[in-house]
């Protein structure tokens, strides 16, 4: 028997769907809005959701995106519309819904869509990071864009970025619903015939152009002439520069040329450290439902921590010291100290506590180089203080109203820590 919630804001509805799949044997909860579905995904963790698109208060889209950004879409969700679109079932598919079924819904379609789902979906739903779930940023939201906007193109792309910054999330974000996605891996060396017909009307991301030998080179120049006819993408990744892939890497000019028809550059994490409390949050909210660690949470010091460490792994660092955290911390809270111990183990010359020299925007006009002023000097001085408010608004001389509104216009995460 297997927990099924069903989202729609139609009493009709609701009751009806809710009688066929317990005739069926399933236990059914039902949520007429997605405030009570939040509550009941959260309390039930059911095997399933049929989530209605069109609801008053937050639509179906907003509340898959919302799970799906949280780390919560850990089940697998069927869509569910009386009025959709293909482009609306093509965006739930790629945020993260394993299906779609159009109202009226018909018993035997009903039926056999709950099966399937219940049947492939363990396999299907998102643990870990993904696009959706780095944050909100101008620099994320501009990149998502970009990538929404040639993410139905055929040619190639390459993808630039330092090491440690998950190109596979970005990769993940061109591949279409429900086609094959391949990783290219030790098939490249031997079986370039057998890596084109895996990937027919999929996707192939290639991780790293420079670990790859001249008949990996070879076989991928092969696999590239014929990707058109196979309905195939290719994506590839290097964290090196073009020119030393040549020069230093052995790699064929001709064939990077032909690879990098469309080039785009991903973020390093500290281009985007507004995010970071957000992501570390959902990293460790993650670890937590899937019983990985005891319950576990970040205090405010500690997230502000994160976000001023450098990470010179980028997310992959940040990721495992979410992990070491989860694992090794002594108390449900994780604290400031605790931060350091662990960030210190990526970058032993740095600390939370010793970053960087500030570099003063003076290219900025007045009003943003003094924002961006402000927020160093603030995220240090939290850091510094433990997260103590108290302390923070002494040593800065505000008076603590003051200083909470200086901090949310900022975008600073402060707690009600007094002591």
């Amino acid at each position: 028997m297997s927990q099924i919630l069903v989202v729609d804001d139609e009493i009709g509805i609701r009751e009806l769907l809710s009688e066929i799949l317990a005739d069926e044997g399933h236990s059914v909860q039902l949520a007429e809005n997605a405030e009570r579905a939040r509550a009941l995904r959260g309390a039930e963790r059911p095997d399933l959701v049929l989530l209605d698109i069109w609801m008053p208060d937050t639509d179906g889209i907003t509340l898959l995106k919302e799970w799906a950004a949280n780390g919560q879409l850990t089940m697998p969700v069927v869509m569910m519309s009386g009025h959709g679109t293909i482009e609306t079932a093509v965006e739930a598919t790629r945020i993260g819904a394993i299906d779609f079924l159009e109202k009226p819904i018909t018993l035997q379609k009903l039926l056999a869509t709950v099966k399937r789902a219940l049947r492939d979906g363990g396999g299907q739903t998102q643990i870990g990071l993904t696009l959706l779930s780095l944050g909100r940023s101008a620099v994320i939201a501009d990149l998502r864009k970009r990538l929404a906007q040639i993410a139905t193109l055929s040619m190639p792309v390459l993808l630039r970025g330092e090491p440690g910054v998950m190109p596979e999330l970005f990769a993940r974000y061109l591949h279409q619903p429900n086609t094959p996605w391949v990783v290219a891996g030790a098939a490249l060396a031997d079986a370039p015939q057998e890596l084109l017909a895996a990937s027919a009307g999929g996707l192939i991301f290639v991780e790293e152009l420079a670990t790859l030998t001249r008949a990996q080179q070879k076989n991928l120049a092969f696999i590239l002439g014929k990707q058109e006819k196979a309905k195939s993408r290719l994506i590839s990744f290097t964290a090196e520069e073009p020119a030393r892939l040549a020069a230093d890497f052995g790699f064929d000019a001709a064939l990077l040329a032909r690879l990098s028809e469309l080039s785009l550059a991903l973020p390093a994490l500290r281009e985007h450290a507004e995010d970071i409390p957000d992501i570390a949050s959902i990293l460790l909210a993650q670890l937590v439902e899937a019983r990985n660690c005891p319950p576990r949470h970040f205090s405010t010091a500690a997230l502000n921590a994160l976000r001023q460490f450098h990470w010179p792994g980028n997310l992959q660092d940040l990721q495992g010291a979410v992990k070491n955290l989860a694992l090794t911390a002594l108390e449900e809270e994780i604290g400031a100290t605790e931060v350091e111990r662990v960030s210190a183990q990526f970058h032993p010359a740095a600390s939370t506590q010793a970053a960087p020299p500030l570099e003063l925007p003076l290219e900025l006009p007045l009003r943003e180089a003094r924002e961006a002023f402000e927020r160093a000097y603030f995220e240090q001085l939290l850091a510094r203080e433990a997260g103590s408010i108290a302390r923070v608004a002494e040593k800065s001389g505000l008076e603590r109203t003051h200083l909470y509104r200086k901090l949310k216009a900022l975008g600073i995460t402060a707690s009600k820590k007094e002591e």
